[in-house]
């Protein structure tokens, strides 16, 4: 089969390797959709990922698939079925995971990160990953379950969002379109969306944005939340300055592990400020699978480009050159 190895840092090429053996509790997906995923990108140039990465090893944590072979131990699933992959694995027995907060895990492993992902044609999950779709739901779909869920278990480190709640989201990508449209659908009273890409503007607007903005110097207002989806020096300041008196800022971007920020501790102070971080996807995937199937997230519209396993390298190699919104590969 193909597979699409990382074998050391910026040096990725397609291999022609053995299909993998399942383990009696495994499943085997016969891969048609994987993401790729700022992480990925952060991977390929030596960055971390979610877990320590040890090439070679096959990237992809973001895909979709039909199980054509199944353990001994599954009982929760068929030949045939469609399946969106959760790709975290916990420990289940470090002081985190006893205390439910499992994405915390000490001994994380994960799909596409610490064990071959979806970038091949055939991989081997735990059943415990595998989340069903709809027949009727496109595969390209499914494989977004995963960034989709992870936006959802970014609300979980905020405050329940009401009717009175004005909303900021910094960055108008594909990650800052999915808060869009979930913020959405908790009926606040504004989603305003900044995006330096004004080619964008368009698609935000059809998604719900109430107002858009190229720069956070255009940003007057003080905002209950600010949801900064980039990850950069300058716009996590911003999101902590436009937030106003008693608010939240989520910090969801992921930023470099040398990225420091520099803001007045007095304003936290005496606008009782809360940050909070989010970190993958402990226990959402299903509801995110219930959304995409009910079709209450429109995913498709973000998909900007769609690629052969072939011209993956090039494009993390030079990822900013592409104007990507969202890339997936089609196997």
């Amino acid at each position: 089969m193909k597979a699409l190895l990382l074998k050391e840092k910026e040096d990725m090429s397609i291999q022609e390797t053995e299909k993998p053996v399942i383990q009696p509790e495994e499943v085997l997906i016969e891969v048609k959709y994987c993401g790729i995923c700022g992480t990925d990108v952060h991977i390929f140039h030596g960055e971390p990922g979610s877990a320590e990465v040890t090439p070679p090893i096959v990237l992809g944590h973001e895909f979709s698939g039909e199980v054509v072979e199944i353990g001994a131990s599954v009982s929760g699933l068929k030949l045939g079925d469609h399946v969106a992959v959760d790709p975290n694995i916990y420990c289940g027995k470090c002081t985190y995971c006893r205390q439910g907060r499992v994405q915390l895990c000490e001994d994380l492993s994960a799909v596409g990160v610490t064990r071959n992902g979806g970038m091949e044609q055939f991989c081997a999950v735990p059943e415990t990953a595998c989340h069903l779709l709809d027949k009727e739901l496109p595969l390209e779909v499914g494989a977004l379950a995963e960034p989709l869920s992870c936006v959802l278990h970014g609300f979980h480190q905020i405050s329940e969002i009401q009717a009175r709640t004005k909303v900021l989201i910094i960055g108008g990508g594909f990650i800052g379109s999915l808060f869009l449209q979930t913020v959405q659908l908790k009926n606040p009273a504004k989603v305003d969306v900044c995006e330096i890409d004004v080619n964008k503007h368009a698609q935000l607007s059809e998604l719900g944005a109430d107002h858009l903005f190229q720069s956070t110097d255009d940003v007057a207002a003080e905002y209950d939340l600010v949801i900064e989806c980039i990850g950069k020096k300058q716009t996590i300041e911003a999101g902590i300055h436009k937030t106003g008196k008693g608010g939240e800022v989520l910090l969801f971007g992921v930023p470099s592990p040398e990225t420091l920020v520099e803001f007045p501790a007095f304003d936290v102070f005496s606008k009782e400020l809360k940050m909070a971080g989010s970190f993958i996807n402990p226990f959402t995937v299903e509801e995110a699978v219930s959304l995409l199937n009910q079709q209450k997230v429109q995913v498709t519209p973000l998909i900007s480009h769609t690629l052969r396993l072939e011209e993956v390298p090039a494009v993390l190699g030079n990822y900013g050159d592409y104007g990507i919104t969202k890339a997936i590969v089609k196997l």
